[in-house]
Formats: structure tokens, sequence, C-alpha cells
């Protein structure tokens, strides 16, 4: 699958692109708190859909902002155009394009791309992750120097409110907290040994779907949290860590 990866990995950097030129994109309500989209958001991901499948005919496609049938055996793009919309909005130059190759409803290729900072992440199931082709492991932090990655669930307020009660138990714990804004770069920065543990408990697909790969490659620990389906056919919760973490996160987060 090299050659298809380096083709998904020239669309992300292309799609990049037009994130990075998008200013003054115009802003769109959607449903529940503080939730918004951006004609940026729309733009990168016609563009994907259209080079994705002309790459892969065979693949459907299933993104943030549009409908999507139930995942099929076969292959799947998973995309999120912009992760981290509201970062976007606010020019915080923290928003990343993520691209997952799923068969048999599972990510065997993961891309993500941040054209703010120009790096590219890769995995591909059992050959290891890279960012801007240079491999990339966890750390081996333990828990009481842990940076721990919070993501705040702002669109469920019950959710928002017991992740920060997770939170404060990890801040009493670990060594201090960090809140980027976007669940794709969080894997990311798991994977790469930036941070050493990342929870949220309330996700989409086309937010983890690349980035659990990546982290897993990387040699980190990737749990789907409160579903009683296959984590990237439903919304849910997860916990990404390195190994010496593992057990010590779990506990605090009541697993």
């Amino acid at each position: 699958m090299e050659d298809l990866l380096v083709q998904i990995c020239n669309a992300a950097r292309k799609a990049g692109r037009i994130i990075y030129s998008s200013h003054n994109a115009a802003v769109h309500s959607k449903e529940g708190h503080f939730n918004y989209v951006t004609d940026a958001d729309f733009k990168v991901q016609e563009y994907l859909k259209k080079e994705l499948l002309s790459v892969l005919p065979s693949a459907s496609f299933c993104a943030e902002e549009q409908e999507n049938a139930a995942l099929s055996d076969s292959y799947v793009f998973v995309v999120d155009p912009i992760d981290g919309t509201i970062n976007f909005m606010r020019n915080r130059k923290c928003s990343v394009v993520s691209i997952a190759l799923l068969e048999h409803k599972q990510p065997v290729l993961g891309v993500i791309y941040n054209p703010f900072t120009d790096e590219m992440y890769t995995a591909e199931k059992g050959n290891g992750s890279f960012c801007n082709g240079k491999r990339i492991h966890v750390s081996s932090v333990e828990i009481d120097n842990a940076i721990v990655s919070v993501g705040t669930s702002p669109y469920n307020a019950e959710l928002s409110v017991k992740g920060m009660e997770i939170a404060s138990k990890f801040l009493r714990s670990a060594g201090d907290l960090r809140r980027t804004g976007s669940a794709a770069q969080d894997l990311c920065d798991i994977a790469s040994g930036r941070s050493d543990i990342y929870y949220e408990l309330q996700l989409s697909p086309w937010d983890v779907a690349a980035g659990s790969l990546i982290v897993q490659e990387a040699g980190g620990v990737f749990i789907s949290i409160g579903h009683d389906k296959p984590y990237f056919e439903t919304v849910c919760g997860v916990l990404a860590c390195n190994q010496v973490c593992r057990e010590s996160a779990v506990r605090i987060m009541g697993l």
C-alpha cells in the first residue's frame, strides 16, 4: 500500500493548502453547544472526496460534514476535513486534516497533516508510525510526570462535567494537563511522545480513525469507551496513552 499512502499524503497536503489559504471563511452553526462548521470545511471535504475516490475508486467515503451510510467491510475513507474548526476560526494554528482508510471496519492506513507546522503523520498497519518520514514512538514517561491531554466534550453538558472530574483526578496523580482543541492532533502528540495520556468522552469516528492507528503503530495504547459496537461505527469516548501509564490511566478513568 506504499503507493496508495503516498497518494493520500499528497491529497492531505493539498487539502492543507486550502485550509492555510482560506482566511475569513464563512461560519455556520451546527447542532449542539459551541459547534460550528465553515465554508473551508466543506471545500476541503469536497476536494478530498473527489481526490481520494479517484485514487481508490472501489472505496466509499465517510466524512464529518455529510450524511453517512453504515460502514461496509470493503474499503472506506473516513475523513475529518478540518479537525479543530474552532481553532481554525480563531487563527490558533492547531487544525489538521485527518484521513483513515478502513478495511473490515478497521484502519489500515492513517494520515494526519497539520498545515501550520507542516507535519505529516502517517501509519500503515503493521509497519510503524512516522512524522515527515521519521519513525516515531510513544514516550516511556510514568504517571507522576505525565502530560495529560484533555478533551472537554463541549457538545454534551453531562459528559463535560464528568470529563472535568476526571481531569481533576489526573491533575492529582500526573504532572499537568493540556488542551489543544483537536483530537487528531492530541493523538499525534501521544504517538510522538509529546504527551503521555489523552482522553475524551465523546468523539466521532472521523475524529480518531487515523489517529488510533498512528498511536498503536507507535507502540501506544488506544481504548474505546462506552459502546457496544465496533468503535468506528459509533460515537464514544477514547483513552490513548503510552504503555507505562496504561494501568494508572485506566484506574483513574474507572474503566
